[in-house]
This record gives C-alpha cells, structure tokens and sequence, in this order.
C-alpha cells in the first residue's frame, strides 16, 4: 500500500528528512506544510472530498471528479488547480491523479505560548 504522510514541517525538520535520505534512510512520501494554518486553508473539507473520491483511484478527468463528488465542475476544477499548486495532486495526460493508496496526517497541537 501506498501511503502520503501529510503534515506540518519546518523547514529544517524537511532538511533533516532529505539528508536521511540521501544517507539512504528511508523516509516514506511526505507532503509538508509550514503551518497548520496554511495546511488547513490547502485542504478544505470540499477539497477532502475531492481526495477521498481520488486515493487509489489513478487518473481520472476532471468531469470524472466532480461526478464522485456530486459538484459543479467549475467548482471541482478550482480545487483541484489549488491541490496541484499545492504539490497534492499531479497533473497527467488529461487529467489528474493522487497516487496514492491511503493518507495519513500528522501534526501536533501544543499549548498556546
């Protein structure tokens, strides 16, 4: 099974991952965000939606997408422009894929200072 770990990451927790990796560590497929706020604003509830329909799917066209999730096209379209800005999903042929078998998240909420 393929699995995407989506999560909150600084920029020096990713430079830590990548030199692990290129000492041969392996470190599984993360897809990282700078804060939990911009993680949240990426991945709406519409655009869970949207990922739910797609994990373990392979390409599907646009129209295909907006069908799995009972919306408008041009609504789907814009969110999944915003997915492929945002590295989560990837465009191919004619149309788009999130390649993977299942999502895992992962972040932690500490106490505010």
């Amino acid at each position: 099974m393929k699995t995407v770990t989506l999560g909150v990451s600084s920029g020096e927790a990713t430079k830590r991952r990548m030199a692990a990796a290129f000492q041969g560590e392996a470190q599984g497929t993360f897809i990282s965000f700078t804060s939990i706020e911009l993680l949240w604003k990426v991945l709406t509830a519409k655009r869970w939606e949207i990922l739910h329909a797609m994990t373990g799917q392979g390409e599907l066209a646009i129209r295909e997408v907006a069908r799995r999730v009972g919306r408008d096209v041009k609504a789907v379209h814009g969110d999944v422009t915003a997915l492929v800005h945002a590295g989560v999903l990837e465009r191919s042929g004619d149309g788009v894929s999130f390649p993977y078998d299942a999502v895992h998240v992962d972040f932690t909420l500490r106490k505010a200072a």
